[in-house]
């Protein structure tokens, strides 16, 4: 029980233009009973102050305005450890090699299998752990 407990503290933002790849991403973090946090841009997040309890980033890489590379370059400024999971509908693997490169915790594309990506958020957060 008190793994659930502290499970449920653990927050997990999702960032994605698309209301339907967030509400999956929210069903499928609070299935594994973590807390999610979902903003529809990377302005949005980080605008909102949950930078600093995040415990791992989910983020699109095309979305209007800031893109999600932009994004993990600003995260890695103030959260140098901070995991962040891209995922991708647009099968581009120089920016896939990029975001990598940049630090990225993973990459997966869309559409992307739930237990792969709860699988990548534990070993994120096994990593930002240690």
């Amino acid at each position: 029980m008190s793994t659930n407990i502290a499970r449920r503290t653990v927050v997990v933002v999702a960032v994605d233009d698309d209301f339907r790849v967030r509400e999956s991403i929210e069903s499928l973090v609070e299935s594994a009973g973590y807390s999610p946090q979902l903003f529809s841009s990377a302005e949005e997040f980080l605008g909102s102050g949950k930078l600093a309890v995040a415990a791992c980033v989910i983020t699109d890489v095309r979305m209007p305005g800031m893109d999600g590379l932009e994004l993990q370059r600003r995260i890695r400024r103030e959260r140098p450890t901070l995991p962040v999971i891209f995922i991708s509908a647009h099968n581009a693997p120089e920016t896939r090699q990029t975001a990598l490169k940049e630090g990225a915790a993973d990459f997966l594309y869309k559409p992307f299998d739930g237990g792969a990506l709860l699988d990548k958020i534990r070993a994120a957060l096994t990593i930002d752990n240690k």
